[in-house]
């Protein structure tokens, strides 16, 4: 690479980063719904046309800024699940569920971005998926993890639910059995629930130790997923390879 190429690439990736930093005040201050390519251009010094160059559509900056919060919450959630390599499902689970509290808690208005209200007029397109799926993976793993090991204890499941939860299971994990993914997909969305529920208000003159509710909460979640208290007993399909004690 030539001096005047690095120099041209460095130089673009500084107003990219500008860009976007203009672009997350103006979420903060007037939501996501307003964000304009002019307001962004305008408090940079920049010309419209000049922005464009970087951003064509509103939408192309939305996008960018969707991925680079998925982007932030995964390697968060990645770094709490890194720390907690050496314990058992249960303690990686609520790590995990922790780290996801943690961020939100620090970036609001990106949270809300991408688990808050539709922005109006925009639909996220494909590539925000491996961004979005980043947290949804590390869940899968713990899961399996427990399901290939100590085992898991298994829900039941509807029969007219069966159809879904075969299809999720061949979506998203099709080597967990289909009633086990669909009470994790379940507690997936219940995790943002409480992280939406707490930022957005709704626990207020409601839940005061908010930290205990959460921990225990999440934990919660987890015996419904069955890593808790597998059943007794030698391996058998119901309940994995190998159950026999609680998952800890």
């Amino acid at each position: 690479m030539s001096t005047a190429h690095g120099a041209r690439a460095r130089a673009r990736i500084e107003v990219t980063t500008a860009i976007k930093d203009e672009a997350r005040r103006q979420l903060a201050a007037d939501g996501a719904a307003r964000l304009s390519l002019r307001a962004v251009a305008r408090e940079l010094g920049m010309v419209s046309s000049a922005l464009y160059r970087y951003f064509p559509s509103r939408d192309d900056l939305l996008t960018a800024l969707i991925i680079d919060a998925y982007d932030s919450l995964g390697e968060a959630a990645e770094a709490a699940h890194g720390a907690a390599a050496g314990s058992g499902p249960l303690q990686r689970w609520i790590a995990v569920c922790e780290a996801v509290r943690r961020w939100a808690l620090g970036h609001p208005h990106e949270y809300a971005l991408i688990y808050g209200s539709p922005v109006p007029g925009y639909t996220a397109p494909d590539t925000t998926v491996p961004a979005a799926a980043r947290v949804g993976r590390l869940f899968i793993g713990i899961v399996r993890d427990a399901y290939r090991g100590l085992g898991l204890a298994r829900p039941s499941l509807p029969a007219d639910l069966r159809p879904e939860a075969e299809r999720m299971a061949a979506d998203l994990a099709p080597d967990l059995p289909p009633e086990v993914v669909t009470v994790l997909v379940a507690a997936w969305a219940q995790l943002y629930g409480l992280v939406g529920f707490e930022l957005f208000g709704q626990f207020n003159r409601v839940v005061e130790d908010r930290e205990a509710f959460f921990r225990h909460a999440v934990g919660q979640l987890a015996h419904g997923v069955g890593l808790v208290y597998p059943q007794s007993g030698p391996a058998d399909p119901q309940t994995g390879p190998a159950a026999g004690k609680p998952v800890s």
